[in-house]
């Protein structure tokens, strides 16, 4: 996995709970935190982190990923606004990933093993997404989805119908768009 997942997720960890709630998520999960953002590093290590996290908090792992997600959206956007700015809503923005999105990540981030996604529309405006990485990090894709809705202000239901974590062979989710955020 490309360290810019792992600065990603101390930035997140640092700005809602301080620098050393990030320094004994490290010492839990016995690793040493030097990651650079074009380094590659043991898949390990961020499930290491996440059980940490949940065991301390007391969640599931996967919700610790959703978490994440959504929180390192607001990053994603100010580092590379180009990828944010070149869409109006979360629609056009989450149909980007494997055109745009991943292959401008590659290019970046040479070597980076990216999930692989695929969409149908379906007749209720909904999408239907597919899942597919050996990382199993569904929860995290989630995370991403949610918070790209809140970047865009709007508002997005979530609806896991097949997963890998229960025996499937790649996830299946339907993504609903309901418009703006109320203000």
């Amino acid at each position: 996995m490309k360290g810019i997942v792992f600065n990603l997720l101390e930035e997140v960890v640092c700005r809602h709970h301080g620098e050393d709630a990030w320094d004994a998520l490290l010492e839990g999960a016995e690793l040493e935190g030097a990651y650079t953002s074009l380094g590659s590093y043991p898949d390990a290590d961020i499930h290491k982190l996440v059980d940490v996290a949940a065991r301390v908090l007391n969640l599931p792992a996967a919700e610790i990923l959703r978490w994440f997600g959504r929180e390192a959206m607001p990053s994603l956007a100010s580092r590379y606004p180009g990828y944010f700015d070149a869409h109006a809503t979360t629609r056009p923005f989450v149909l980007s990933v494997n055109s745009i999105i991943h292959p401008e990540v590659r290019k970046i981030y040479p070597g980076a093993d990216v999930p692989t996604f695929g969409f149908r529309d379906e007749p209720d405006g909904s999408l239907l997404m597919t899942y597919r990485s050996p990382r199993r990090l569904c929860a995290l894709a989630q995370g991403f989805v949610e918070g790209a809705a809140e970047h865009f202000g709007e508002r997005v239901s979530f609806d896991h119908l097949q997963c890998m974590h229960q025996g499937d062979p790649h996830c299946l989710c339907r993504i609903t768009f309901h418009g703006p955020q109320p203000h």
